[in-house]
C-alpha cells in the first residue's frame, strides 16, 4: 500500500505496509457423550461398590428367630430347632455336638472350612434345620453370648440382587408383617429360618400339628416347600 506525504514542499510516497488479515479456524465443537452410556455408568458405581463392599447404605440384616436350645437326644426334624453342648470332635466343616443326652453332627458350610471355626471341648449352641441325622447351622451361640451367622441371609454372594442389596437398593423386607401373615394364615409356632432374594424361609407348625417349611414371597404370598 502507498501513501503520500509532502516535506519541504515536495511529495514524497512512502510505502505502508499492509496489515494482514488472519481468519481463525473455528474451534472444534466438543464432541456430546452418549447419554445411555451416562446412564450406565451412574447405575454400575454404586453396584461396583456394593460388590467390593463398600457399600453406600447397609441394609438393616434380617434376623433368625432365636430357638430355645432342646437336648441333643431331642433333637427332631424341623425347619428351625437348636442344641447346646460342647465341641467333641471336628471333621474338617463338621463337628460333633454332644450332651449329657447323646451326640449329633453338625455341618457348618463354608463357614467351617479350615476346622477353625470351633475348638474341641468348646461350649457352643447351635441352631439350624436338624434332617436326616445332621443339624445344618445356621448360626452359632458362643459361651459369652456372641451370636455368628453361618449362612448368608439375603441374595447369594456376586449376584446382581446381592449387590442391589448392598447398596440399599434392593427390596424392604417388613418381617413382623410376614410373619403376622403366617399366623393368620392358621400356622402356629411361626420361626424365621432363612432369607432369599425375594422371600423368607419360614419354619411353622400346620394345623394337623405338623411342621412345614413355608416360603414367604415379601408380597405375603405363602406356598409350603416341604413337611417335616
Amino acid at each position: 500500500m502507498t501513501d503520500q506525504t509532502t516535506i519541504e514542499g515536495k511529495a514524497v510516497a512512502i510505502e505502508t505496509p499492509a496489515t494482514e488479515t488472519r481468519t481463525e479456524a473455528p474451534a472444534s465443537a466438543p464432541r456430546s457423550r452418549p447419554r445411555r452410556g451416562l446412564l450406565v455408568g451412574a447405575v454400575a458405581v454404586p453396584l461396583a461398590l456394593g460388590a467390593v463392599g463398600l457399600s453406600l447404605a447397609q441394609p438393616a440384616q434380617t434376623p433368625l428367630t432365636p430357638v430355645a436350645p432342646v437336648a441333643v437326644s431331642a433333637l427332631a426334624p424341623s425347619g428351625a430347632t437348636a442344641a447346646k453342648g460342647e465341641v467333641a470332635e471336628i471333621f474338617g466343616n463338621k463337628f460333633i455336638l454332644q450332651d449329657g443326652t447323646g451326640r449329633a453332627l453338625v455341618e457348618t458350610g463354608r463357614a467351617g472350612e479350615g476346622a477353625n471355626l470351633v475348638a474341641k471341648g468348646e461350649s457352643v449352641t447351635v441352631q439350624g434345620r436338624f434332617e436326616n441325622g445332621f443339624l445344618h447351622a445356621a448360626a452359632l451361640t458362643r459361651a459369652d453370648g456372641r451370636v455368628e451367622a453361618l449362612r448368608p441371609m439375603g441374595p447369594p454372594p456376586g449376584g446382581l440382587d446381592w449387590a442391589k442389596d448392598k447398596v440399599g437398593l434392593g427390596p424392604s423386607v417388613d418381617v413382623p408383617a410376614l410373619t403376622k401373615a403366617v399366623t393368620d394364615a392358621g400356622y402356629t409356632d411361626v420361626r424365621v429360618a432363612g432369607r432369599g432374594p425375594r422371600h423368607l424361609d419360614v419354619a411353622a407348625k400346620g394345623q394337623d400339628g405338623k411342621e412345614r417349611m413355608l416360603h414367604v414371597g415379601f408380597d405375603g404370598q405363602i406356598r409350603e416347600k416341604r413337611v417335616f
